[in-house]
């Protein structure tokens, strides 16, 4: 909403623009009037709506055509006064005045008009007969006012339409030819719908209603209040109100009604409640919130926002079978401008025997969000209503920074929940069935993946001592000598090598020397495709020899060619090191010490399922 409105006043000379001016500060009638009057500013508290507003006088005696050109573009709304007993003035008002500000003013941001009948005091008549039909020719115009400036009748409201005319205009609302919402108005109204309702059954019941009312207006509406709202749609349409409750079609057939009958400041507030500006475009201070993130810190989802995911997967899963068909996930993004998730997600997150995203990978991908694109997760949650639903100032409360990484490992503790394990090697080593084989796929699923579906991510849950962490797994592009700092800033490194190829290891072996040797982030070399045969790499030392001599774990034996799905353990490896980079190398290479950390995984990811089947259950 603007920050403040200016007014103009235009017209013939002796309308009494100057006398309008003067009798809304004074509150009386001037008993001497100047040629003009100097502008005024009205404070916000003494106005309706809490905005400064600014009336400016025009006078054709003491001011020229630029200075009147510089005002009208300056203007927010421009009042056209006439008197109601001189015909002239209201010919000028389509002959001079709107082709005069028309062509001054830009076509597709056209300012308002309000049309002033002063001197209502001296006719006994009203001029709306003859200033109808100019209305209904000029879309422009708001609507017509009759006043006394002597009486001082309607000044007060004069003023108040006029700043109504800017902070709540109909044009972007209503077309008043066809008379009914605007395509970008219905838009915008039927994202509202969907987010208000809260079990999407495709009726705001009371409950919602009472919510939304709360909502947007601070107040609940009393029982029979909301049957009289119900009542008004029933006797207006058929399909309005559904099983008591009130569909898509009643909803925008209300907003409809407010706007015909000129309260479309009601349609305004719920507007800009839902974070919409002038032109109907969420803005950006509801879509991206100030968040400051110190460098070495990442962005998690807190606990407000992962209940608020769930309800979101929760009301949109129709068939309780804890996956999102594509329908469910079409439906699920509805609110959304655009579909933010590609066919790569299906292949970065965990999915069902159909190739569904599951309740696990759907949360999976909203974690990865939050810590590759923070800004990008506040925008997503914005489109979901995350701040009004959870009464929130906004998205910004949903996330948490986490505290420096050298404070970590001072510590020697993290409250951290998701870790980044960044996997190099060269071509063709055995990255991607690296990745895909944390998601449950076995080589025989990853050979059915089309190339453009292809994702450098994964990322799913580990359990590292009972607690639930997620492991983020990011390929980086085998290019030894262009290595970001992106490729480089991580929590654990996975140096990958296919033991099938006698050149695939020199690459992490001279990785690790040129980036890693004096890096405190733990590495690990991962053995890949030991259902191969194992033939002799042409280096210098062969990769036992030199996990040796730089202290790092013996290769890692991995393969994806499995009946089943493959084992997970060395996942559980990685984010434990992650989380405790710290610990020596001997416990490191100890096996209790992975016993220990790996105890109650497999219990924990059943019983994170079975709960949440028996909360659905619940529901």
């Amino acid at each position: 909403m603007r920050k403040d409105v200016r007014i103009l006043l235009v017209g013939e000379p002796k309308v009494g623009k100057t006398s309008l001016i003067m009798s809304l500060v004074s509150e009386e009638f001037p008993d001497e009037v100047p040629l003009r009057a100097e502008e005024i500013t009205i404070p916000a508290d003494v106005t309706p709506e809490r905005v400064p507003t600014h009336i400016v006088d025009y006078s054709e005696a003491e001011q020229s055509d630029e200075q009147l050109y510089q005002e009208i573009s300056k203007a927010n709304v421009i009042c056209i006064v006439y008197s109601v007993n001189n015909k002239k003035s209201i010919e000028k008002v389509t002959s001079h005045w709107i082709p005069l500000i028309n062509d001054r003013t830009d076509k597709d941001s056209r300012v308002p008009l309000i049309l002033v009948g002063n001197k209502s005091d001296l006719v006994e008549h009203s001029s709306m007969e003859t200033i109808l039909p100019i209305m209904n020719q000029y879309q422009d115009i708001e609507t017509c006012v009759e006043c006394s400036a002597k009486n001082l009748k309607n000044i007060s409201e004069l003023f108040y339409y006029a700043q109504k005319a800017v902070l709540h205009p109909t044009g972007p609302l209503y077309c008043p030819e066809e008379k009914e919402l605007k395509p970008s108005c219905i838009k915008a109204l039927t994202r509202i719908f969907k987010v208000s309702d809260l079990d999407n059954d495709g009726i705001l019941n009371d409950n919602e209603l009472n919510f939304f009312q709360r909502t947007c207006f601070n107040t609940p509406l009393a029982p029979q209040a909301l049957e009289d709202v119900k009542n008004v749609v029933r006797r207006n349409m058929t399909d309005g109100v559904k099983d008591n409750g009130l569909t898509l079609k009643g909803f925008l057939f209300l907003h409809t009604l407010f706007i015909q009958r000129g309260r479309h400041e009601t349609t305004w507030t719920v507007l800009r409640r839902f974070g919409y500006d002038d032109d109907l475009e969420l803005t950006q201070e509801y879509l991206f919130p100030l968040i400051k993130i110190p460098s070495d810190c990442t962005t998690e989802l807190n606990h407000n926002a992962y209940l608020f995911l769930q309800s979101v997967f929760d009301k949109h899963d129709k068939d309780r079978d804890c996956a999102l068909s594509p329908d469910e996930v079409k439906d699920l993004f509805k609110v959304f401008p655009y579909m933010p998730w590609g066919p790569d997600v299906n292949n970065t997150v965990c999915t069902n025997d159909q190739g569904w995203i599951t309740y696990q990978g759907y949360l999976s991908q909203w974690t990865l969000t939050t810590y590759l694109d923070v800004q990008r997760s506040l925008e997503y949650l914005g489109y979901l209503g995350y701040s009004i639903i959870y009464e929130q100032e906004s998205q910004a409360a949903a996330i948490t920074v986490t505290r420096n990484k050298r404070i970590d490992l001072q510590k020697k503790q993290t409250q951290r929940s998701v870790f980044r394990c960044n996997v190099l090697g060269a071509r063709g080593s055995g990255k991607s069935g690296f990745l895909q084989a944390f998601l449950g796929k076995n080589l025989q699923r990853q050979r059915r993946i089309r190339e453009d579906h292809k994702s450098f991510y994964a990322i799913s849950t580990t359990y590292v001592y009972g607690q639930e962490k997620y492991l983020l797994l990011h390929e980086v592009m085998p290019d030894f000598d262009f290595l970001s700092e992106a490729d480089l800033a991580c929590d654990v490194v996975c140096l990958v090598y296919d033991i099938n190829n006698p050149r695939s290891f020199e690459y992490c072996a001279k990785v690790y020397k040129q980036y890693f040797i004096d890096s405190k982030t733990p590495c690990v070399v991962i053995a890949a495709k030991t259902d191969l045969h194992e033939v002799r790499q042409h280096y210098s030392l062969s990769p036992q020899e030199f996990c040796r001599k730089h202290k790092l774990h013996p290769p890692q034996p991995f393969t994806c060619n499995t009946t089943e799905a493959p084992n997970k353990d060395i996942y559980t490896r990685l984010t434990t090191m992650a989380m405790y980079p710290h610990m020596a190398q001997a416990d490191l290479k100890n096996s209790t010490f992975w016993l220990r950390a790996s105890v109650g995984a497999t219990v924990c990811a059943v019983l994170g399922f079975a709960m949440y089947r028996a909360l659905l259950k619940q529901r």
